[in-house]
């Protein structure tokens, strides 16, 4: 197995990617979109999480296809931004059909979720629908922006400046798993004694380009590690997506499985200032075979998305106030 040759979730067919970023306020939208749908599942596993339109991927609820997915800061101001995708999607004609022969219309399904970045930059100026449309307007597939961009521009991971990672995999027999992440976690992607990132170990072809060899990593220092200088800006959001023909129900066992990336990538994980949601998005191009290759792809999407939300760290520059690894540690 290999990163695809974008290492992106653009790697997936059919997945398109569009930021808008507000630099000024530190603060901005990320929209993930399937050119023609896709089946998709969630889990939210963190304490503290804002999400619009989670309980519709409920396994047992009517819808099966969402038109896309919004990643946002402004915690819980910013889930108006899926408000501007639905009328971007609106106006494509893209979305639930409702109605009748004389009645027509659409309902785009627009599951969202949001990160607290309202510590960094301005408290008052959150994304709203026009964030959101602009972001869909921004949608294109080939290499995606990160770091500082997007629902990235205001992230903060573990003390230091956060940002939009992302990452793929290709599996035999045509698979390709890729992952989008906003690198927001109370806990820290490395280790403040040595700078050794928790998640090296899972590096492919040389991705991160460190300089250093591998560093011992230290114990734990579970007190420090929650002191109040941490409490302020948290939660991982991000959307693993891939070309498998999944149900909802195995859709969202891999995001289930995915979130073992977050635990991989940062500590502590899945804390009670965390709240932490992973979507998952599958286009349905290629079957699969019993459980043992939806494990496989489950498996693999937790080191994609551990890769992922590395990535959203090392591309951060330092703002706002807050310093980015690359400038507090030779990388």
């Amino acid at each position: 197995m290999k990163p695809g040759p974008l290492n992106a979730i653009t790697d997936v067919p059919g997945i398109q990617v569009g930021h808008y970023t507000d630099l000024e306020h530190l603060t901005g939208v990320t929209v993930i979109y399937p050119e023609n749908g896709a089946v998709a599942g969630v889990d939210v596993r963190g304490s503290a999480p804002g999400t619009r339109e989670t309980d519709l991927l409920n396994p047992v609820n009517l819808v099966e296809r969402v038109q896309a997915v919004v990643l946002s800061g402004g915690s819980a101001y910013g889930l108006e931004a899926a408000s501007g995708v639905m009328r971007w999607l609106e106006e494509r004609g893209q979305g639930y059909p409702v109605g009748n022969a004389t009645t027509q219309t659409v309902v785009p399904i627009v599951p969202a979720a949001v990160i607290f970045d309202l510590l960094v930059g301005s408290a008052t100026v959150r994304p709203n629908a026009q964030y959101g449309y602009w972001a869909a307007q921004n949608l294109k597939g080939g290499p995606v922006e990160q770091g500082v961009v997007g629902v990235g521009t205001g992230a903060r991971n573990g003390g230091l400046k956060g940002g939009v990672g992302t990452a793929s995999l290709e599996l035999p027999g045509g698979l390709l798993v890729g992952a989008i992440v906003a690198a927001n976690a109370h806990g820290r992607a490395h280790d403040p004694v040595t700078g050794e990132l928790y998640a090296r170990f899972l590096e492919q072809e040389g991705e991160f380009k460190l300089k250093h060899p591998p560093r011992q990593l230290s114990a734990p220092d579970y007190t420090e590690v929650f002191a109040d200088a941490f409490v302020r800006s948290n939660t991982v959001i991000g959307c693993v997506a891939t070309n498998a023909r999944l149900s909802k129900a195995q859709a969202q066992k891999v995001a289930q499985m995915a979130h073992d990336g977050i635990a991989r990538a940062v500590f502590p994980a899945h804390t009670m200032f965390d709240g932490d949601v992973i979507f998952c998005l599958a286009t349905g191009e290629v079957e699969i075979n019993g459980p043992a290759e939806l494990s496989r792809i489950g498996a693999v999407a937790a080191d994609v998305f551990a890769r992922a939300l590395v990535h959203g760290v090392l591309h951060a520059y330092s703002v706002g106030g807050l310093v980015a690894y690359r400038d507090l540690y030779d990388r």
